[in-house]
């Protein structure tokens, strides 16, 4: 349970909200933006370390509730960053005007809405959220506090991905039916704790890591990064690999949603007392394509890329760049499309850069809140379809699985008081 403590600080946070919100500014293009970061660990140190290489950054603070992660990032970012354990000591300081958050995924939520009602803008690692209905609630307020809020989706920032989406839409391919996206690798027999010791350390609140999460007895292996093998924090491989690349097949079938969505898998090999499935294969339809998702820890097999299969030609894609191989048809046969070659480049700076922009322009970034809870609900779609092992049908605009009440109950958790999402 939460402290004493805790709830008092939790009274000062509303309180300093206020403050914050009156601290809201209109940027000039020559002023630094002054940033905060939640979240110390693996994904926080790999972009805030970009984040420090952009001129137009202004490190202010850092937060972490693992004092090791806290204190090393304090020190590299600067002499005069403050540091703190509670995140919404950082939210209340008004001379902050964005925040990136690369905690856990059970934290995304609360955290984004917080810093939107505190008028910071946000820029939050992927998967955007742990549930359907946490995330239209990050939505909703991002969009009724005006904040600018971008996902960590930042294949959508690489020059050939977007090279790529630009010759989809326009037709070059043909009509796009089938996009294969997956993740392959051999992790037998499991995953081990990392750094952590089977003792809680005095360097680690586990309660406040736990926040909204139900309460659970300390253990080494569900903290830092292996946190996203429980269902309590994460989506296993489907909210980690396939929030990058179903986001890009969404993207290039151009809809909001599949209608239907039927996955099966299971954590039938690893033996290291994770949850998530090591083997899962999930089925999404589309108005007129199918999208597949193969995740597999257990064996590597070839290296896997998205493969878009569209009339004229087949396209393979991944983070070193895209080649096309065209179709034969007619008689005499001729290559459908021109054959292509694009090699790949900068992601996390170029998507980094463009929330630094739009937290200047207030534009729409490219990693928009609604193309990241989009996104994010494709994934939770998947895995719940996956752990009932039946197929569920959706309906995108009432945001609502149909003639399934067990399913319907799965998109949305209960927080663990004294947190709450309203």
């Amino acid at each position: 349970m939460a402290t004493e403590s805790t709830r008092r600080e939790f009274g000062r946070f509303a309180a300093g909200t206020i403050s914050a919100l009156s601290a809201s500014r209109v940027m000039g293009a020559n002023d630094r933006i002054r940033m905060g970061l939640i979240g110390c660990g693996n994904r926080g140190s790999q972009i805030w370390s970009i984040f420090l290489k952009q001129p137009e950054m202004e490190p202010v603070a850092v937060c972490d509730v693992y004092t090791p992660y806290r204190d090393k990032w304090q020190q590299q970012s600067g002499p005069n960053v403050r540091a703190y354990k509670d995140f919404r000591e950082l939210l209340a300081q008004r001379d902050i005007d964005a925040v990136a958050i690369a905690t856990p995924d059970h934290w995304h939520a609360f955290m984004t809405v917080k810093a939107c009602e505190a008028g910071k803008d946000v820029y939050c690692e992927k998967p955007l959220s742990l549930t359907v209905l946490d995330g239209r609630k990050m939505l909703d307020a991002a969009r009724k506090h005006d904040r600018v809020v971008q996902t960590g989706c930042q294949q959508r920032s690489g020059e050939h991905y977007q090279q790529a989406a630009d010759l989809i839409h326009a037709g070059k391919m043909g009509e796009v039916h089938t996009i294969d996206a997956g993740f392959m690798r051999n992790a037998i027999p499991g995953f081990k704790p990392r750094e952590l010791t089977a003792e809680l350390p005095p360097t680690l609140d586990w309660d406040m890591w736990l926040g909204p999460a139900p309460t659970r007895p300390f253990d080494p292996f569900r903290c830092l990064y292996n946190f996203r093998w429980f269902w309590d924090y994460s989506g296993g491989q489907m909210t980690n690999w396939g929030a990058h690349d179903l986001d890009i097949c969404r993207w290039f079938v151009g809809a909001r949603a599949a209608s239907e969505v039927a996955g099966m898998g299971g954590r039938w090999v690893l033996s290291d007392g994770g949850e998530t499935p090591d083997i899962q294969n999930v089925l999404y339809r589309f108005d007129k394509a199918v999208v597949t998702w193969t995740a597999r820890e257990v064996s590597a097999g070839s290296p896997y890329s998205i493969v878009v299969h569209g009339t004229l030609g087949t396209m393979t894609l991944n983070r070193r760049g895209f080649q096309i191989k065209p179709e034969v048809t007619g008689q005499p046969r001729r290559p459908a499309m021109e054959a292509m070659q694009v090699e790949g480049g900068d992601l996390e700076g170029r998507h980094i850069q463009n929330f630094l922009q739009c937290v200047k322009s207030r534009k729409r970034p490219n990693g928009d809140v609604e193309e990241g809870h989009l996104t994010a609900t494709m994934c939770h779609l998947g895995n719940i379809s996956t752990r009932l092992g039946r197929g569920v049908r959706w309906d995108p605009q009432r945001e609502e699985i149909l003639g399934d009440k067990e399913a319907s109950g799965m998109l949305s958790r209960p927080y663990r008081a004294p947190w709450k999402l309203a």
